[in-house]
């Protein structure tokens, strides 16, 4: 099952050279940027681990690809996703959200349906074994 989660998720995933593109758009718009990571993928999962503080002084891709290089290092197997945030407004507003790495076997979900009261009907998600 493909996570399709923020931008670009139902393309293929992006390249390196696509992925530097998009952050130096985001630069140029005065964003700042910062990668989180995660196993658990779930849509209603927003909290997602931070790798290292969001780069607000950054003006280059390189250096947001060199923390992606370590990230992928230390966590490959995980979902890892680049944020890059709007502070003109006087607090953080996610304008721009992609997932950049994700582990070679995604997890695999299994949905229930319950019938309640009458004619409704419930659904939840558990992760399959």
């Amino acid at each position: 099952m493909r996570i399709t989660q923020g931008c670009f998720s139902f393309l293929p995933d992006l390249t390196d050279d696509q992925i530097v593109a998009q952050i130096e758009y985001c630069l140029r718009n005065g964003w700042a940027i910062g990668l989180e990571y995660t196993d658990d993928p779930h849509p209603r999962n927003t909290y997602w681990e931070m790798w290292g503080n969001p780069m607000f002084d950054l003006k280059d891709a390189a250096g947001v690809m060199m923390e992606l290089a370590e990230c992928r290092k230390a966590v490959g197997e995980s979902y890892i996703r680049i944020n890059a945030f709007d502070s003109t407004r006087g607090f953080e507003t996610v304008r721009m959200s992609f997932i950049v790495n994700r582990p070679k076997v995604g997890p695999r979900l299994e949905m229930t349906r319950t019938d309640v009261r009458g004619r409704t009907q419930t659904y939840s998600w558990t992760a399959a074994r």
